[in-house]
C-alpha cells in the first residue's frame, strides 16, 4: 500500500480558512481537472482527519442525504481519526480510530489490500503519516487563492532532500504538482 496525500492548497499553503471552510476553493472555476476517475482507480480505502471529514458531512448534508455518499467515496472503507464522537451517514463504511498513526496503520494497509491509501485531509494527520515513514506521495492542487491564515497543507518542516517533484501539470486555474516522499535519513 502507498498512502497518497492529494489535496488542493492556496498559493500561500492554506487546506482550509481560519473556520476550516473549503469553500474558498469552491469559488475557483474548476470545469478542467484532473482525471478522478484515474486517480480513484488504484484507491481502496480513504483516510480523513475528523475536521475534514465533519466538513464534508455537513457542507453536502451527507446524514440527511446519504444516498450522496457514493459520489464521493464510492464504497471505499473510510478511516477518520477522531476522539469525538461523530455521525456516520447511512450506508457509508466508516472507521473511527485513535490514537498514534503507527499503531493504526497496519488495520489500513489490510483494508487496502493491495490498492493505495487517499489520504485526503487534513495536514496535520499528513504530518502525522510523514513522522511515521508511511507518507509516500504528495499530490498537490495549487489554486490561485491565499488565505491570511488557517490550516496548513502540511504543517512540518520538511527539507528539499525528503520530496521529490515527479509532474507539474496544468488543470484551468490550478497547477497539479506530484512529488515522491523519500525516507528520512
Amino acid at each position: 500500500m502507498r498512502t497518497i496525500y492529494n489535496t488542493a492548497t492556496t498559493l500561500n499553503g492554506y487546506i482550509a480558512d481560519e473556520r476550516n471552510s473549503l469553500d474558498w476553493l469552491f469559488a475557483v472555476d474548476d470545469s478542467v481537472a484532473p482525471d478522478q476517475e484515474e486517480f480513484l482507480a488504484g484507491i481502496t480505502v480513504l483516510v480523513l482527519g475528523s475536521t475534514t471529514y465533519e466538513w464534508v458531512v455537513e457542507h453536502e448534508h451527507l446524514i440527511t442525504h446519504p444516498e450522496r455518499w457514493p459520489g464521493y467515496f464510492g464504497r471505499r472503507p473510510l478511516f477518520v481519526f477522531t476522539t469525538r464522537e461523530l455521525p456516520v451517514p447511512a450506508g457509508a463504511d466508516v472507521r473511527f480510530v485513535r490514537g498514534p498513526v503507527a499503531q493504526v496503520l497496519p488495520r489500513i494497509q489490510e483494508a487496502a489490500g493491495d490498492g493505495d491509501a487517499w489520504l485526503v485531509g487534513g495536514g496535520d494527520l499528513a504530518g502525522q503519516l510523514l513522522d511515521a515513514g508511511a507518507l509516500d506521495e504528495v499530490q498537490l492542487s495549487v489554486a490561485p487563492a491565499a488565505l491570511t491564515g488557517g490550516a496548513p497543507v502540511l504543517p512540518r518542516a520538511v527539507g528539499a532532500d525528503r520530496l521529490r517533484l515527479r509532474t507539474v501539470e496544468r488543470f484551468g486555474q490550478f497547477a497539479h504538482l506530484t512529488y515522491d516522499v523519500t525516507p528520512a535519513g
